[in-house]
């Protein structure tokens, strides 16, 4: 498909007389430097882009000759004013996008323009310095718009005489801006249904009523409240974004809506039906004082009785990451049985309980990572728990094990991270004098999984076959220093399906691994370790990527280049390591392979004497001395040679000679025959 496309390109391009490009009806002259609109080009044009110009005004005249135009971008230009008749020849535009000008200079001049353009569909004002009183002149006569970007500018206060007549408009992005008030701005606007007020200063949003929207970004503001209008009309909102506020409770959302995907990340958010001491707040109400004009109401909100009131039947993604939720409340869960995705990490969950016939049985991922666990509880006789799950991340807890069979009925589980928590796998040998083993996690016979993270564990010296039955792909054992003691048979489990194993600072030496097995293996993380040469099982494997990083390598194997290792590496890190001045044909091996990139090879040092050098730009002395190094060297070898060699030939001459009679004549008497003569 891309050859095809590539080839329509190359016969329909061309240049014009201006220096733009032209392909079918497309003109870009993007970047060219032009301070004014090209009379010059094809009467037929339906696309001009003029972005990143210095244009500083559309004339009456600037568009005369582009009766066919349907788009036009002026984007990145200086432009600051738009003359009235500017777009009387071009009526039929749709989309006109002219960000990140000059327009506050000359608005009214320029709304006056726009009023001569009765089809525009998609209008950009994005990065012009507009405030709201310049947005509602601009925007005024263009009722056919059907979306608009005001984002980047200084719009402060938002009211029903901003947006007046734009009675078919379905998109509005107001991000960016320095919006604190918003008071019935979008009521007008009966077909609105994307929303972006994100990056503003609104303090809270209280009888949200606009049924008719299907998605609400509010994202990065400081909101600490959401309340939804009480109604039980059914609202068509799909996806809400109340991540990165500060909401202190969960949104009061409406009672009847189509809501799949509620992001609320990042937030100060909690429960408070009871507390970390122990008391209860069931039936303790909030109450907000909601001031209009000379008009004060007192709105009754019972926290959890609203949740509870509120439809979530259709939620399909919900994220309460980096809060301060505790606990989760007795039925919470139960309201969203079409749940698929679940991220609570980054709170201070101490508990989180699994049972039968929970609503999380259409989960598929599932974050508790970040929290205080110390217990994952579940049902001693629980059937099907998360029987769709395919990826669970506990990371960075407190956990010691995990519920018996836990992983029996994930039917689906593909990935687990189990990374810093202080677990051991099954089988763990007995401990003399006690009865039970340690407890430990057991992934045996999880013929689906495939990723798994258990760094920082804390895992040592395993024992038995702990992988035994999966087809693992993704290992991480990094940061455990004693997990490769004793003899790491248990890994060849695993040595025909792995593809990526980090081995990162596990203590591991230059001996402790056989790789020669791992015949699947892409990349792999050695860095961090104590290595003094490169194990030679890895020189016949066929590896993407290498860490060597932060280990004790004098040097490579010199012909590393050569081997299979070398040919297929397509990534390789080096650095800190001691790397020997005299002793560097293995680096310049590598710079001569192509496709090999180094990443680190700024950081890549060597040592000469007591000091630190650069392998890319070596001084001419040290190169001369290393020479003479390995000169003196050989000297030395042929010198320590010489005199042994001399000394064995002297005293084999001297037996010889000595002995010369007696092996005659032992030879004569054993081999001589008497011939006749």
């Amino acid at each position: 498909l891309a050859a095809g496309w590539g080839s329509k390109v190359v016969t329909a391009w061309a240049t014009s007389p201006g220096g733009c490009e032209l392909v079918q009806s497309t003109v870009d002259c993007t970047g060219r430097w032009l301070s004014s609109v090209p009379g010059n080009l094809r009467g037929e044009t339906e696309e001009l882009l003029l972005d990143d110009n210095t244009i500083q005004a559309l004339g009456n005249a600037s568009l005369r000759s582009y009766h066919q135009l349907r788009h036009l971008s002026l984007t990145k230009n200086r432009l600051e004013l738009i003359e009235p008749g500017a777009f009387l020849s071009s009526q039929g535009l749709h989309v006109l996008s002219l960000a990140d000008n000059l327009l506050f200079t000359n608005y009214s001049l320029t709304a006056a323009a726009f009023s001569a353009l009765p089809a525009l569909r998609t209008l950009d004002l994005a990065g012009n310095r507009l405030t709201e009183d310049m947005v509602s002149v601009l925007v005024w006569n263009l009722s056919s718009l059907e979306s608009l970007s005001v984002a980047r500018n200084i719009i402060m206060r938002l009211d029903s005489s901003v947006f007046p007549n734009l009675t078919q408009l379905l998109e509005l992005n107001l991000e960016k801006n320095y919006i604190f008030e918003i008071d019935q701005a979008f009521e007008g606007l009966k077909r609105l249904q994307r929303l972006n007020i994100a990056y503003n200063y609104l303090p809270c949003i209280v009888e949200f009523g606009l049924t008719q929207l299907r998605v609400l970004n509010v994202s990065n503001n400081i909101i600490e409240w959401f309340l939804a209008l009480e109604s039980d009309d059914l609202f068509e909102l799909e996806v809400l974004d109340l991540s990165h506020n500060r909401l202190l409770f969960f949104p009061v959302l409406p009672r009847q809506s189509k809501l799949h995907s509620l992001l609320l990340k990042d937030n100060e958010m909690s429960f408070y039906q009871r507390l970390p001491n122990g008391t209860s707040l069931a039936n303790v109400t909030v109450q907000f004082l909601l001031i209009d004009g000379n008009s004060t109401n007192i709105t009754t909100v019972s926290l959890w009785d609203e949740i509870c009131h509120s439809n979530l039947s259709s939620l399909r993604f919900l994220d309460m990451s980096q809060n301060q939720v505790w606990y989760l409340p007795e039925g919470f869960l139960a309201q969203m049985p079409s749940l698929t995705h679940l991220k609570l990490n980054q709170n201070c969950l101490e508990t989180f309980h699994l049972s039968e016939g929970d609503p999380l049985a259409m989960l598929t991922e599932l974050d508790l990572s970040q929290n205080q666990l110390a217990e994952l509880g579940a049902e001693a006789d629980a059937g099907d728990v998360l029987p769709n799950l395919q990826l669970f991340n506990l990371s960075t807890n407190r956990l010691r094990v995990l519920p018996p069979g836990v992983f029996t009925y994930t039917r689906k589980i593909a990935t687990v991270d189990l990374s810093r928590n202080r677990v051991n796998l099954c089988p763990q040998p007995a401990v003399a004098g006690e009865a039970e083993s340690p407890p430990c996690v057991d992934i045996r016979g999880i013929e689906t999984l495939t990723h798994l993270s258990l760094a920082g564990c804390g895992l040592q010296g395993l024992g038995g076959h702990p992988f035994q039955g999966t087809s693992l792909m993704h290992l991480d054992l990094s940061d455990n220093h004693q997990a490769l003691s004793g003899q790491p048979e248990w890994l060849q489990d695993i040595a025909l399906t792995l593809q990526v194993l980090s081995l990162r600072n596990t203590s591991l030496s230059s001996t402790t691994v056989d790789f020669s097995a791992f015949n699947s293996l892409v990349h792999l993380d050695l860095s961090g370790n104590s290595l003094t040469a490169l194990p030679t099982s890895l020189s016949i494997l066929e590896l993407r990527s290498l860490d060597l990083r932060d280990n004790c390598l004098p040097a490579l194997p010199l012909d590393v280049a050569r081997t299979p290792l070398g040919r297929s590496l397509r990534e390789v890190s080096l650095s800190r390591n001691p790397y020997n001045c005299c002793t560097l044909g293995w680096w310049d091996a590598l710079q001569r392979v192509e496709g090999l990139h180094i990443p680190d090879r700024q950081e890549v040092t060597c040592r000469y004497d007591s000091r630190t050098l650069s392998p890319r730009a070596l001084p001419d002395p040290v190169v001369r001395s290393c020479r003479w190094q390995t000169a003196n060297l050989a000297l030395l070898y042929l010198v320590l040679a010489l005199p042994t060699c001399l000394t064995l030939l002297v005293a084999f001459a001297v037996t010889f000679l000595m002995l010369k009679q007696k092996l005659l004549k032992m030879v004569k008497s054993r081999c001589g025959v008497s011939s006749p003569y």
